[in-house]
């Protein structure tokens, strides 16, 4: 299976300086971004289904949010970042790849933001990638405001083998994969959406809201 990973990640290369810098800028200072076969596939969900406002939780350095805009020119981004460090980063970057009418972002803890917004504020795709312990607070926030037939997108749902325990030790990653197997048993199981989790990436769960 390592074999095929790194086959498709080899298909899934470029040469956007930009992306490039931020991908090795993100290597050097330990930034998690998504891997290259998961943000691919999340890009093609997007030019699939085309979304008109879009809403993700955890900009870290703008990398994410960068290439979805790339996907689709038509979609707003508002993408919500509550460490400091990278907020400018993600600032930077957004204006370094010239979309800075097309991405906001926000420097608040999402949980907080999502509290405060207005309820009958809707967005037709959702992405979180954020803190893990706290996805099913952020979906159980984020509920009210995804239209019907929206997409929620979550990555990370497999966590580096340490949800289904192909990796079993006792740091703290086996607590956070705890974690987020709740969380997904809890998400697939959710009476307001159909749920799949593919793997790819990191692990990225689809949810259609009914």
């Amino acid at each position: 299976m390592e074999k095929t990973k790194q086959y498709i990640q080899s298909l899934n290369q470029h040469n956007d300086s930009l992306l490039l810098e931020m991908e090795k800028y993100a290597e050097e200072h330990r930034v998690p971004i998504m891997e290259l076969d998961g943000i691919a596939f999340l890009k093609q969900l997007i030019r699939i289904y085309q979304p008109k406002r879009l809403l993700e939780i955890g900009t870290a350095i703008g990398y994410s949010a960068i290439q979805m805009a790339k996907a689709h020119s038509n979609v707003h981004i508002t993408t919500i970042e509550r460490d400091s460090t990278r907020y400018q980063d993600a600032l930077h970057y957004v204006e370094q790849a010239g979309l800075t009418e097309q991405i906001s972002i926000v420097f608040e803890d999402a949980l907080e933001w999502l509290e405060q917004i207005p309820h009958e504020q809707e967005y037709d795709f959702i992405f979180v990638d954020a803190a893990k312990g706290q996805y099913q607070a952020f979906v159980e926030k984020i509920n009210p405001h995804l239209k019907s037939g929206g997409i929620l997108v979550v990555d990370n749902v497999l966590f580096k083998g340490y949800v289904a325990k192909e990796v079993n030790d006792d740091s703290r990653w086996q607590t956070i994969g705890e974690k987020i197997n709740h969380f997904n048993q809890w998400l697939v199981n959710h009476v307001d959406y159909d749920t799949t989790i593919v793997e790819t990436g990191d692990g990225v769960a689809i949810a259609v809201k009914k």
